[in-house]
């Protein structure tokens, strides 16, 4: 009888033991959310499409001010890296959580559906594409002028830009062989990028997006790894506050080799390794 009760009382145990929720989604479903969002984007409306954009890139601006005002007057490099990363964390939280479009992320969420639909759709991927590059680049500009006229900034920010912009130009000494380094300097960028949506998108709730936006975008910065849409917020203010290069050499010389990177970095690295890994499951 005894041995009853005990039995009744473990079980009455274990029943009121809840496990835990997970969370995070597993990898598998990562790729689908991946496929579906990708699939949602380009159901949107060409305006609804820009207007994300546009935003995306705005928050890239203010990530961008954000790193620079956190790095002023710091002289430890380390600490400056981590600075630099957790001000540029908050655009990115910006995009992610808004569900704006931002260029690099789109490399990730494209590719993922362009490989599972049909040819006709191609022409929806190429447009989607280009409406989130523009439109990001024109959000980036269009906060910069806003910050520039304000004249909310100091002569400190202004120093402290130009250090940084200095360092993402350094490549423009080594000539055609610098365009190729800013190229796999964007692969390594938007694999990072690639790797912060996943983390993002696969954290079920806010403190696991926060860190799992940071480390890899802390990473990028340290590594001073070529982010068009990271560049683009640095370059729109460095092109009002800095005569030091001309509008063209950051479009020619930095962001279309490390564009080109990105989408390499984001659709190999991310969409088709992971998405050949879990195939199967894909399929079932």
């Amino acid at each position: 009888m005894t041995d009853n009760n005990n039995k009744e009382s473990s079980n009455q145990t274990n029943e009121t033991k809840e496990i835990p929720e997970r969370q995070f989604l597993f990898p598998v479903q990562v790729m689908q959310s991946f496929s579906n969002k990708g699939k949602e984007h380009l159901d949107t409306n060409t305006p609804s499409q820009l207007v994300l954009a546009l935003k995306a890139g705005s928050f890239m601006t203010f990530g961008a001010v954000f790193s620079v005002l956190l790095a002023i007057g710091v002289d430890a490099k380390g600490l400056t890296y981590i600075l630099q990363g957790i001000g540029f964390t908050a655009g990115y939280l910006m995009v992610f959580m808004s569900q704006s479009v931002l260029f690099t992320e789109v490399n990730v969420l494209l590719p993922t559906s362009y490989l599972q639909k049909s040819y006709w759709r191609k022409h929806k991927f190429i447009k989607f594409w280009a409406v989130a590059y523009v439109g990001n680049l024109i959000g980036a500009l269009f906060v910069a002028l806003l910050i520039i006229i304000s004249n909310s900034l100091t002569p400190e920010f202004s120093k402290e830009l130009e250090t940084l912009i200095s360092h993402k130009m350094k490549f423009t000494e080594y000539g055609w062989v610098g365009w190729f380094q800013v190229m796999l300097s964007g692969i390594l960028a938007n694999w990072l990028i690639g790797m912060a949506t996943f983390l993002t998108t696969s954290a079920r709730d806010v403190a696991g997006k926060i860190l799992g936006t940071a480390l890899p975008v802390i990473l990028f910065v340290a590594g001073n790894f070529q982010h068009s849409a990271a560049n683009m917020g640095y370059f729109s203010l460095g092109i009002l506050t800095t005569d030091n290069y001309a509008w063209h050499d950051y479009i020619l010389l930095n962001l279309i080799p490390a564009s080109i990177g990105n989408i390499i970095g984001g659709a190999i690295f991310i969409s088709l390794l992971f998405l050949y890994a879990f195939r199967k499951e894909m399929r079932g």
